[in-house]
């Protein structure tokens, strides 16, 4: 489906009846890296994964940033009319999911924080993402798929799942190059949203993989800490995509947390 943004095409899948639920996929892929989790769950939940602006199915559409994405979520919410909704954000969703927060508070009914954290780029991973850039400009989505891969899918499911490694690179390589780097702006200029975390009055689930090396499980429990009342769950033998490296640890999670939503 698609909803019309200004001059962008938002793409988004809405499956299934009941409690909605926003998924929202990390850098660089797109909606169907939910699939696992939208399968499982349509038969008691509305599911709705989206493609961010210049990713997916979703046209280019710039300048882009983390509350852009975060303001055509809400339109495509509108657009179904849909007043809150659960949101599940794995990295760059994770933000997303943050700036929802800082600019929608009233529409957002939980969180799921997965593979994500709080605190803006250093100058490091600044200078890391202009690198990127100059990479995607120069020799494609591949590229930076090959240079990325890496620190994104962990080492239990390189060695185990090849088919999971597949289809993420696929996924990566697949992606749009204006989208590409323009999600690389839009990380670099995201704000920090420690300050934020005390703030987050909805139940929150934060969800770590033990094998993730873009975000140190210690930086995690920290980020966790700060959220009142947030419940941490970390599943072993995943890298950074916990949904779809251990697919099925992940939604006995997430289906614990959204079964205790409905109750409360």
């Amino acid at each position: 489906m698609i909803t019309l943004v200004g001059n962008a095409e938002i793409a988004y899948d809405d499956i299934g009846t009941g409690l909605p639920v926003v998924f929202l996929h990390a850098f660089p892929l797109n909606r169907t890296m939910w699939a696992p989790q939208v399968s499982a769950l349509a038969a008691d939940y509305r599911c709705i994964a989206v493609d961010v602006r210049g990713l997916g199915e979703s046209s280019a559409s710039p300048p882009y940033s983390i509350d852009r994405y975060a303001d055509d979520i809400i339109a495509v919410l509108d657009a179904l009319q849909i007043h809150r909704a659960v949101v599940v954000g794995l990295s760059m969703g994770g933000y997303v999911a943050f700036s929802l927060w800082r600019r929608h508070a009233s529409r957002v009914r939980a969180v799921v924080l997965a593979n994500t954290r709080a605190a803006g780029d250093t100058p490091d991973a600044v200078e890391r993402r202009r690198k990127l850039i100059a990479l995607a400009r120069a020799d494609g989505s591949t590229a930076v798929a090959n240079v990325q891969i890496a620190s994104l899918v962990g080492k239990t499911t390189r060695d185990k799942r090849p088919d999971i490694y597949d289809a993420v690179h696929r996924m990566m390589a697949q992606a749009p190059v204006a989208g590409v780097i323009g999600a690389i702006e839009a990380l670099m200029g995201r704000t920090d949203s420690t300050d934020l975390l005390g703030t987050i009055s909805v139940p929150t689930l934060v969800i770590a993989g033990d094998e993730d090396a873009s975000v140190p499980l210690k930086e995690t429990r920290e980020m966790a800490g700060a959220i009142p009342g947030a419940r941490l769950e970390v599943i072993s033998e995943v890298g950074h995509l916990s949904n779809m490296e251990r697919a099925g640890a992940f939604n006995i999670v997430l289906t614990e947390f959204l079964g205790s939503l409905l109750y409360s």
